[in-house]
């Protein structure tokens, strides 16, 4: 599984000249090394002579960061398996009308598969941004720069993530699923970026504090 690979494997097979693992995989695995820094991030902000009842609240966000985090590390090897499905459905016989309109429709089966699995990634990436802001200013501040790459990381990872979605909508048969798909990715683009935005401006306020 490519979620268990090492640091180096994984980035050279990335590399090399094999379409997959990609962009989608490596967005996912963004996203996972972001909900890691958060709850890192709430794992050093456990004082609470220092923090008072903020521990309470990061200890809960800690606990969302680790449920995203492994749900976007499942992603990393299921977008793979997306993108082989695809190939899959491209590779089908067409040579009669009947295998024409079944590999039509496995085409569109895949590529809206494919659209899912990246979306989760994006919805994902979105919660762990809001749940940065949440936890900004709140907790160990020799953490605060561990913060900010999570923030940048998540934004990474959504941005990447939509992209993968998008790429796919022409594939789907079922056009106001593709346009449905289309609209959440441009809400959640939106909204990830305000996120980004005001988190950035909280952290780097704390970053000049220390």
């Amino acid at each position: 599984m490519l979620k268990e690979l090492t640091v180096e494997r994984f980035v050279r097979e990335v590399a090399s000249n094999s379409p997959a693992p990609g962009g989608g995989s490596v967005a996912a695995q963004a996203g996972a090394q972001a909900a890691g820094l958060l709850s890192m991030y709430c794992n050093l902000s456990q004082n609470r002579n220092k923090l008072g009842g903020a521990v309470d609240m990061l200890q809960q966000i800690g606990e969302e960061a680790r449920f995203l985090m492994n749900k976007m590390l499942g992603a990393i090897d299921e977008d793979t398996v997306a993108f082989n499905k695809v190939m899959e459905a491209y590779r089908l016989p067409r040579d009669g009308q009947e295998e024409k309109i079944k590999r039509k429709e496995a085409i569109s089966e895949a590529g809206r598969y494919a659209a899912d699995v990246p979306m989760h990634t994006a919805r994902g990436s979105l919660r762990v941004l809001s749940l940065i802001g949440d936890a900004a200013g709140k907790g160990n501040p020799s953490a605060v720069t561990d913060l900010g790459v999570a923030n940048l990381q998540a934004l990474a990872a959504l941005t990447g993530a939509c992209y993968n979605v998008k790429i796919n909508l022409d594939m789907i048969s079922d056009r106001q699923a593709a346009a449905d798909f289309e609209t959440e990715v441009a809400d959640l683009l939106e909204e990830g970026r305000k996120l980004f935005e005001n988190n950035r401006r909280i952290l780097e306020k704390e970053i000049m504090k220390t």
